[in-house]
């Protein structure tokens, strides 16, 4: 209620509409008894039959002056009003402009019917009128100055600008959201929070996250003092929430810029605001990413002692962080907790594990997490399965490895990189299995990879040990003609 009061007194001052036309905006009505008519025919003639009643009434259609006018009466029957707009759209018999267009959405607002005023406003950014006032080129910024001026007039509620702003970002329109929160910003107004964090987002991934944290301590005015802000609008500014800490650590995270997290971190702390769960994974990624194991699990404990029950993003973090150090057995302790907490893990979950344990030389136990995940029905990442087909190979376990590839193939239609390949035909022509290395070959090329200087030099010393040394001549030619065409 404040803020719709502190609203009212930044708006301009009211046209004397009660409800007359907008004297800005709607030229003076020239048919009072059309206006009167339609106004009569919508709220007394049944919803069956008001809608020919007022075909008749207005076979040539309305202006949007006078559309503005009989929206205004309806202004406390909403639904009413959304219907005779949809009605009108219908039947076109009315060519909005930007006034018309913000009444009805000042009165959705106004009935609380946000998703109709959203869509409406979509609509009204989409609109081009050249006779509008072309004080702003921007169709969304046209729009805003519209819905200011009549504000008041419609009775309207404050969140018609949050509207506006997540329209303006869902068509991706960023610098008028930002000009339009400026203007906000102005007048001692502000958008909600949940609005805001999404205007940063949206800078954030648009334009980095320097922009983005500039965007962000302009609009919840960390740099400026109490009196500045008393000075320069009404009231305090708006504080920023877990939300908006949470966005720009994980755009930081995605970026790369794993040290800027803590630094968000800490000034979330500055101003008391409680960090998530979410909060926690999001830092512990980063710590992760940097190999900071200590540091991670310390803020594991800590997110536990304030009683913060961790979800699987935050177990396959940090599962992913110590198989990513090699300490795959602190990860399995993680793991084992998961599975007692009740928490279902995921492909995820089995691809760090899979992976720690390739990293360390430990086949045999990448094999068992492997095909625990395969009777899960979890689709593996190709870099999972070529890791574990070149860790099979080194230890001469070929016939396995090429299993592993033709189930990928046929339950999950996963095919292996070009070094799977490489590894396996090596691996084939090593045993003497010249004729599957050939079939294997002739599938890598299907597939698009080319044979490399490896690959030949695999089939030429596998032909040499058979003792076929014209095959391996031949492939000798091959191989240096290739090199010198390349």
């Amino acid at each position: 209620m404040a803020i719709h009061v502190q609203l009212v007194k930044c708006l301009p001052q009211p046209l004397n509409l009660k409800p007359k036309p907008l004297a800005l905006f709607f030229s003076s009505c020239s048919h009072e008894s059309l206006v009167k008519s339609v106004v009569s025919i919508l709220t007394h003639q049944r919803s069956k039959s008001r809608w020919n009643y007022l075909r008749s009434a207005c076979p040539n259609g309305i202006d949007p002056a006078e559309f503005s006018e009989i929206t205004l009466h309806l202004k406390n029957k909403p639904h009413l009003a959304l219907r005779f707009f949809l009605w009108i759209k219908s039947e076109s018999l009315c060519r909005h402009n930007l006034a018309s267009y913000s009444t009805i959405i000042h009165i959705l607002a106004r009935g609380r019917l946000k998703s109709h005023a959203y869509d409406a406003i979509r609509t009204a950014i989409r609109h081009r009128n050249d006779d509008e006032d072309r004080r702003f080129e921007s169709p969304p910024l046209k729009l805003f100055e519209t819905l200011v001026t009549t504000y008041r007039d419609c009775g309207s509620a404050p969140f018609v600008f949050d509207l506006l702003i997540e329209a303006c970002l869902e068509s991706k329109n960023v610098d008028p959201s930002i000009e339009i929160v400026r203007m906000l910003l102005s007048r001692g107004i502000s958008p909600k929070v949940s609005t805001l964090n999404s205007l940063i987002s949206r800078v954030c991934r648009s334009r980095g996250v320097d922009a983005g944290y500039a965007i962000y301590r302009e609009f919840f005015r960390l740099d400026e003092e109490k009196e500045e802000i008393l000075r320069r609008g009404f009231g305090l500014r708006v504080t920023p929430n877990v939300h908006t800490y949470n966005e720009l650590m994980l755009c930081c995270y995605q970026d790369g810029l794993v040290g800027k997290v803590e630094e968000i971190w800490h000034e979330m702390g500055k101003i008391s605001c409680k960090p998530n769960a979410y909060s926690y994974s999001v830092l512990m990624a980063a710590f992760c990413e940097q190999g900071r194991m200590g540091d991670a699990d310390k803020l594991w404990g800590e997110m536990r002692k304030e009683e913060m029950e961790p979800d699987v993003v935050s177990y396959n973090t940090i599962i992913g962080g110590f198989c990513k150090i090699g300490d795959v057995g602190r990860a399995e302790e993680f793991f084992r907790e998961m599975a007692v907490a009740g928490i279902d893990s995921t492909a995820s979950t089995y691809e760090h594990l899979v992976k720690g344990y390739c990293n360390i030389g430990d086949v045999d136990s990448a094999v068992l997490v492997y095909k625990d995940m395969s009777r899960r029905a979890f689709r593996p990442d190709a870099s999972t399965l070529d890791m574990l087909i070149r860790l099979l190979c080194d230890k001469g376990r070929v016939q396995e490895a090429l299993e592993f590839v033709r189930f990928a193939v046929s339950k999950f239609d996963l095919h292996p990189k070009e070094k799977s390949y490489e590894v396996l035909i090596k691996g084939l022509c090593f045993e003497g299995r010249m004729e599957e290395a050939m079939k294997l070959q002739a599938e890598m090329v299907g597939k698009g990879f080319q044979p490399n200087s490896e690959i030949y030099a695999a089939f030429i010393d596998g032909y040499t040990r058979q003792g076929n040394e014209e095959l391996a001549g031949a492939l000798r030619k091959e191989m240096l003609q290739t090199q010198m065409q390349s």
